[in-house]
């Protein structure tokens, strides 16, 4: 029997793809993009193209597993279970080991001592935060801050807008002149892409801005390199010229902006000259920047996330969301600024993760710890320590700063840790229990999208391989085990998909679960006057011959519509002058950056950038990625490799205070002087067993208290060739 199935990838993507699941007699055999969806349009990246061997790989974890051998790697490449390492027991068993241990620590210690760790490895609106919330709330554990990845760069862009919406990828099509800053479209976020090429068949032109040479910055008719952490001056240089030249849109300004004036003020602190001087863009180049966006019309800058992984990142995100601001791009069609859309509509959170549970338990909040500093809280935390760790949709073992002190904590004999995954990976080598995971081949989900604005029902293709259970299952069943009788503990995955629609929003009207079972369904931006649908004559200029519908297009901020406390555009923010931050923008240089206070201490400037064909730590171990994507490379350009006697292909080591890696040197373009670049992958597959995280650190950015990643300093020799390591 042959029957195709409607879901949608759950990966941490900003295209939440819709995609079509062929199975035969109960096998998956092909994975398609929905020709039906309007951004996903009939193609899937790389990696999710060949997802069967993902969901069919030999490696899969199918059984709970129970250590019997020492914590840590064993092997360069231990990736499918060895029965010297794991034994394999029922899921009766682990159940019972994890609630005996679960009782055993919060009488000994509090139930705070027990601390759920968790992240992007699916976005699935169930799956990511659902019966697990509910579960680790009714326990009274620890709650998890989750900021590594992106909460600076929110905090930025709603400094200003008050939410996270923008402009929608079909909108691009339509532009004239685009600004790729910090942002790898071609590389992973493909789904934009074919906009932008129709875009620039019509005369746009593509600027790429980042401090390394993407696959994006190579196919851009004009490539900026930018030095890591400077975005923030570059942006206000070129305010500086946009105001200083009368180039803003002095109408939308007054209408719907607040604290222009001193913006206007701070901007004179950042002529082009002095830009110059951080962001290694010269003053020329700034000012033909600055008026080829503000002349250009439509213009539109895709942001992304790499510009907030600096110390300020946050103010930086802020500074260039200004931006479209005072040109009042946001007017038209093609015009504005993507970061995220997830904000368009906040699904009933609350229904679905019940934080009045922890009363239950606590009668209080429990505390929080901010997933940065997993080493700190592992080692360093007490009243009381953290004695259990429950891990799920993330590979902390990997992914998180200060890789060492983080594997430090994660060996101590005390620390009892369960771990949820598909496969053996870097945090499984350090695990007590492991516990098998589905695909999303292999369970229903609700999925939204932070990069459109479709929201669509992923149903199940196939049963669960061996004994895989997804974790709304899990927690359900732990929740049993723990003796929990609330009634949303039993509540079917199809209940929670309608609580979390049980949203009132004009923006929802008409879309429930049998309707998403069935399409995708964009929400209902013509239902309310909050933001502004295109005008006809806007309409009628961006496709000649072709006049879309007056809700094709959503202009979120044509008439103000902020939501910000002001209802305008904050260009200045009390708020964050209470917060001790400057309250328009400012440009401090990062403290580990060559232009800060510890600009002395090592030369070299690391980006600790992800690969192109992983995504994050995940794929990075299956041989089909592997096989696309060059691993163990440290970047540098000729200059610094010259001076330290580093020739391509030469090993080398790259050190500071926190750890080192060993790596090999490529020599090319793709950075400039005083940076170096190498990409995230698993410890477990590199010399030493050390992620590039180990280098890290666990400071937090000035907003949004995310990681400060791409603010590194580290030095690099070249290792001889008779040289032991």
């Amino acid at each position: 029997m042959k029957q195709i199935v409607q879901a949608a990838c759950p990966h941490d993507c900003p295209d939440a793809c819709g995609v079509l699941i062929t199975v035969e007699d109960g096998r998956a055999t092909k994975i398609q993009g929905d020709p039906g969806h309007p951004v996903t349009r009939g193609f899937l990246c790389a990696k999710v193209a060949k997802y069967l061997d993902r969901v069919y790989s030999p490696e899969r974890v199918l059984y709970p597993m129970r250590r019997i051998a020492p914590k840590g790697p064993t092997t360069q490449r231990s990736f499918a279970p060895h029965d010297q390492i794991w034994k394999r027991i029922s899921w009766d068993e682990a159940l019972d080991e994890i609630a005996s241990r679960f009782r055993a620590i919060s009488a000994a210690f509090g139930s705070e001592a027990i601390l759920p760790y968790s992240y992007g490895g699916t976005l699935g609106t169930l799956n990511s935060a659902s019966m697990d919330r509910r579960f680790f709330h009714r326990l009274g554990a620890s709650q998890l801050d989750r900021t590594i990845c992106s909460a600076a760069g929110e905090a930025g862009l709603k400094s200003v807008l008050g939410v996270k919406l923008g402009t929608e990828p079909e909108q691009f099509r339509h532009s004239k002149y685009i600004i790729a800053w910090a942002s790898n479209i071609h590389g992973n976020n493909v789904h934009l892409w074919p906009f932008i090429v129709e875009a620039r068949r019509k005369g746009a032109t593509l600027v790429g801005i980042d401090p390394y040479r993407t696959r994006t910055a190579e196919c851009a008719d004009w490539y900026l390199p930018i030095n890591p952490g400077t975005d923030a001056a570059l942006a206000l240089g070129m305010m500086h010229v946009i105001i200083g030249e009368n180039l803003h849109d002095a109408d939308y300004v007054a209408k719907y902006t607040l604290g222009f004036e001193q913006l206007c003020e701070k901007v004179k602190e950042y002529p082009p000259e002095r830009v110059a001087q951080w962001t290694g863009i010269s003053a020329g180049d700034i000012r033909k920047l600055a008026r080829e966006y503000a002349t250009t019309r439509p213009a539109v800058i895709r942001l992304n996330y790499g510009i907030q992984r600096s110390e300020r990142g946050g103010m930086a995100t802020r500074a260039v969301v200004m931006l479209p601001c005072i040109t009042g791009s946001w007017k038209e069609v093609g015009g504005g600024l993507q970061m995220s859309l997830s904000g368009a509509v906040d699904l009933n959170s609350d229904a679905l993760k019940r934080p009045d549970l922890m009363k239950t338990a606590l009668g209080r909040e429990a505390r929080t710890i901010n997933m940065v500093k997993l080493g700190w809280a592992l080692n360093t935390l007490n009243d009381p320590p953290v004695k259990a760790l429950f891990v799920y949709n993330c590979n902390p073992a990997s992914v998180c700063p200060e890789h060492n002190e983080v594997v430090r904590g994660l060996l101590r004999p005390d620390l009892f840790m369960v771990v949820h995954e598909q496969f053996f990976t870097d945090t499984t080598d350090y695990a007590d229990i492991v516990l098998p995971a589905t695909t999303f081949f292999e369970h229903k989900d609700l999925q939204k999208a932070y990069g459109h604005f479709y929201i669509q029902v992923s149903n199940q293709a196939i049963a669960p391989l061996g004994e895989c259970r997804p974790n709304v299952e899990v927690f359900r069943a732990l929740a049993e085990r723990m003796g929990f009788g609330e009634d949303c503990f039993r509540e079917t995955v199809d209940e929670m998909i309608d609580l979390a629609l049980d949203v009132k929003h004009l923006w929802m009207e008409g879309i429930d679960r049998e309707r998403l079972e069935r399409e995708h369904v964009r929400f209902n931006f013509g239902a309310s006057g909050s933001g502004s649908p295109a005008s006809a004559a806007q309409l009628r200029s961006a496709r000649p011959g072709q006049r879309p519908g007056p809700t094709q297009f959503f202009l979120p901020f044509a008439n103000g519509n902020f939501r910000t406390a002001s209802g305008k555009a904050e260009l200045c923010s009390e708020a964050l002058k209470a917060e001790g931050l400057d309250p328009v923008a400012d440009f401090t240089p990062p403290t580990e950056s060559r232009h800060g206070r510890n600009g002395g201490s090592l030369p070299l400037e690391l980006l600790a950038r992800k690969a192109d064909n992983f995504l994050n730590s995940t794929f990075s171990n299956l041989p089909s990625m592997q096989e696309m994507e060059e691993s163990g490379l440290l970047e540098i350009c000729a200059a610094d490799a010259d001076v330290r006697g580093i020739r391509d292909g030469d090993r080398v080591r790259v050190f500071n205070r926190r750890g080192e890696m060993l790596l090999r040197a490529r020599v090319d373009g793709k950075v400039q002087p005083g940076v170096v670049s190498a990409h995230l992958n698993w410890a477990k597959m590199t010399p030493g067993f050390q992620s590039i995280n180990a280098l890290t650190s666990e400071k937090l950015t000035d907003m949004g208290n995310s990681a400060t990643f791409y603010s590194v300093l580290v030095e690099v020799e070249r290792i001889q060739p008779n040289a032991k390591q």
